[in-house]
């Protein structure tokens, strides 16, 4: 999970406005883990709706896996079979877009943090069913998902919850600052508010 966490560090910044990272791991690799991709939600960045955590993160994988010149170089029906062996970490609990993408491509285990009812009460929109509803409806499908909840949402909770919460803390490294009191790095410049003159 904090590798989840940490894809929005690496690829987005460490307070970012959708806090949604995710993580895709082989656990058959070793004990440990062998990390495969990570992806984060890139909506703001690329204009494209469906770019979430979780999908980002199955785009991302889907090319590594691919990729002639890179380390697996499956083939096409190869990537497909392989999702049953993975894992996908995600920072929160997945909207239905995501949880049908989780679903359609089978994998192992789907692990979130924060759950979609901690980021209904501090003010993100939610579609419904939450991906608890919709795995639970669809308990014949082929695959066979396991799903955790709530991992370490201790850490991720902070990183969705400020927000729409303007007294809420920001996240580790950030602080309130810039118009509209968002939170930004502690490194990031800050504009002085000037008074104006008269």
């Amino acid at each position: 999970m904090r590798t989840a966490i940490g894809a929005l560090h690496s690829l987005v910044s460490p307070c970012p406005f959708e806090a949604y990272g995710a993580a895709i791991v082989n656990h058959t690799a070793s004990e440990a883990g062998e990390l495969v991709c990570i992806g984060a939600n890139a909506i703001i960045k690329e204009g494209n709706p469906t770019l979430h955590g979780e999908v980002a993160a199955i785009n991302n994988c889907t090319a590594i896996l691919r990729d002639p010149k890179g380390p697996y170089k499956l083939s096409a029906a190869e990537v497909t079979e392989a999702w049953k062996g993975l894992s996908l970490y995600t920072t929160a609990e997945a909207c239905p877009m995501c949880s049908a993408a989780i679903r359609w491509s089978g994998f192992r285990e789907y692990i979130y943090a924060t759950s979609a009812d901690t980021l209904l009460a501090t003010g993100w929109d939610q579609l419904l069913p939450v991906s608890r509803e919709l795995f639970a409806r669809n308990k014949g499908f082929r695959s066979s998902t396991v799903l955790y909840g709530d991992v370490l949402r201790n850490e991720t909770d902070p990183l969705l919850g400020w927000q729409f919460q303007p007294d809420a803390p920001c996240p580790t490294g950030c602080s309130r600052g810039g118009t509209g009191g968002h939170c930004l790095p502690d490194w990031a410049p800050r504009i002085q508010e000037v008074a104006p003159f008269g």
